[in-house]
């Protein structure tokens, strides 16, 4: 879920999570692409059980072929280690079929975004992807690792994407990108990561929410829900917003009928609990 610290004026929410701009791609050390990112310094993932960055984990698959992928519509080159791309579902059946050039292993995404796609791959080799999800065992609660050395200021919390031609979440992207891989647990990770984000404009929200029902089954209603939880406890702030009612008068989409229900939901929640006689509201 996301955090509660929201204003309830404005556009926007809490404009106290500043984030910049990262254009970084997948380390060399692993998989990797063309063009050489940031150095990061990593160290055992906290937020998975697969430790893929281990080499007493890794030694065997890291032997295997290398395959490349050409990467959205500028054909960013990545390389990644064939056995590592076959643990997702989608990259074991393309390299089968005629997703690949036989003679080079080389697989086409055209319509992938660079920047998401090496987050996928930072997952497949590490079991997470920057910034790393932590758990703050004082706390017992779970947080992004914040940004260090050359990183600092350095994390983004929505990506540009082509597709839209406008912003997106980032943590929603790559959820469908995982839901296209096949790849559950990349799925929770984001869906986690992606509660702990704050700071997002109304209009990004919204079109990072059609995204997702647009690239998700109907049966996948783990990020709808969140999206539909984050809105009505935000509403205060969506009221007053003139792309929520503009969005509202266009219309078109699976969206706004969930959020009617999920709102008649919740008043009815409200209503049942107001109207329980308060000595049977501890049984």
């Amino acid at each position: 879920m996301f955090s509660k610290r929201f204003e309830t004026s404005g556009k926007s929410f809490s404009k106290s999570h500043k984030v910049s701009k990262s254009s970084s791609s997948f380390n060399r050390d692993s998989g990797v692409s063309k063009r050489r990112h940031e150095s990061r310094h990593w160290r055992p993932t906290t937020a998975s059980t697969a430790t893929a960055g281990d080499d007493t984990v890794m030694g065997n698959h890291l032997t295997s072929a290398i395959v490349t992928l050409v990467v959205g519509a500028e054909q960013r080159l990545f390389a990644a280690h064939e056995d590592v791309l076959c643990s997702s579902p989608f990259f074991l059946n393309a390299l089968r079929n005629t997703y690949m050039d036989p003679a080079t292993k080389r697989i086409a995404l055209p319509d992938e975004e660079p920047e998401i796609f090496s987050s996928v791959l930072e997952f497949l080799y590490k079991g997470d992807y920057f910034p790393r999800l932590m758990h703050n065992k004082r706390h017992n609660s779970w947080e992004l690792e914040p940004p260090t050395g050359e990183e600092q200021g350095t994390v983004e919390s929505t990506v540009y994407h082509h597709g839209v031609d406008g912003d997106l979440l980032k943590d929603t992207v790559i959820y469908c990108a995982a839901t296209k891989y096949g790849l559950d647990e990349l799925k929770k990770l984001a869906l986690r990561k992606q509660g702990l984000q704050s700071g997002i404009q109304c209009s990004t929200i919204l079109a990072s929410a059609r995204y997702a029902y647009a690239n998700t089954p109907d049966n996948d209603s783990k990020l709808r829900a969140h999206y539909l939880a984050l809105i009505i406890r935000s509403r205060s702030t969506f009221k007053r917003s003139g792309t929520m009612q503009l969005e509202m008068y266009n219309g078109g989409t699976q969206l706004f009928f969930d959020l009617f229900v999920a709102l008649c939901n919740h008043v009815d929640d409200i209503s049942s609990a107001q109207s329980t006689p308060r000595s049977n509201r501890h049984l």
